[in-house]
């Protein structure tokens, strides 16, 4: 960042607010600091260190707009330091990596396992919990150990072709690339979520 303002006050005090963003993750350089306007010496620092150019209280003059215009040099003009800190904030945040938050929609117990030439080992399952779902990714558990992760290739309800099969149903769920089921395994269909994380949880 490169960080021009009215008064020597308010370049210290965007400083150190833009500073106290930085987390373990995510870090806030600023190559330059100084009072005045925003000159044609700035855009090319940003141009040539990859720096976001901010003002507060201040405005490029006619050179210094038309070179980073022409140099793709982004500057970010504000008049209340906060709104600065806020939107600088916004993007840092959005480099978090995510938080994966994962939900178990359904389960379900296998009660007989099926052997098929050319299609491979259906699971006979009744669905003891949620939904089971054919778009979700599922996960075979054995003993409280889980065995396998994948995707359902087939899920059937009698010889129907079914999207979904609810707790207290039976249906036939096959496992892509995966024939070693056995009674009394657990197959859980499950999402895994990613969320945006705030900077106050980077930094706990």
């Amino acid at each position: 960042l490169i960080i021009k303002a009215d008064v020597d006050g308010s370049v210290q005090a965007f400083s150190d607010a833009l500073e106290h963003l930085e987390t373990d993750e995510v870090k806030v350089h600023i190559v330059h600091r100084a009072v005045g306007a925003i000159n044609e010496e700035d855009v090319l620092l940003a141009g040539t260190s990859g720096a976001v150019i901010l003002g507060f209280g201040v405005r490029p003059n006619t050179n210094a707009r038309k070179n980073a215009e022409r140099d793709g040099v982004e500057v970010r003009i504000y008049d209340v330091i906060y709104e600065g800190v806020d939107e600088i904030r916004a993007v840092l945040e959005g480099m978090l990596t995510p938080e994966r938050k994962e939900q178990i929609v359904g389960s379900a117990e296998v009660r007989e396992v099926f052997k098929i030439k050319k299609v491979g080992t259906i699971a006979g399952c009744e669905v003891v919990d949620g939904v089971v779902d054919r778009k979700l990714n599922v996960r075979l558990i054995r003993e409280g150990v889980v065995v396998y992760e994948g995707e359902v290739s087939s899920l059937k309800r009698f010889k129907d072709d079914v999207a979904e099969v609810r707790e207290g149903l039976e249906c036939g769920i096959a496992i892509a690339n995966f024939n070693d089921i056995k009674v009394d395994d657990v197959i859980e269909s499950y999402i895994v979520e990613e969320v945006p994380r705030t900077l106050a949880e980077a930094t706990v």
